[in-house]
């Protein structure tokens, strides 16, 4: 079984939607996405439904 670790967010890294920075991650089966925290808080319901995992950054 593969693990994944959790690398932290950077400046560099942006938001999926708006291209703001990046403060959430969301893991989905088929990858990840990047939220800021609007959009993250926007998205996380419908996200969560579909068995996504949101990690904000530490």
């Amino acid at each position: 079984m593969a693990t994944q670790t959790s690398v932290i967010l950077t400046n560099r890294d942006r938001c999926d939607r708006c291209r703001a920075a990046a403060a959430v991650r969301a893991l989905l089966p088929a990858g990840e996405l990047l939220f800021c925290g609007h959009h993250a808080r926007k998205h996380a319901p419908r996200l969560r439904e579909i068995g996504a995992q949101l990690r904000p950054d530490p």
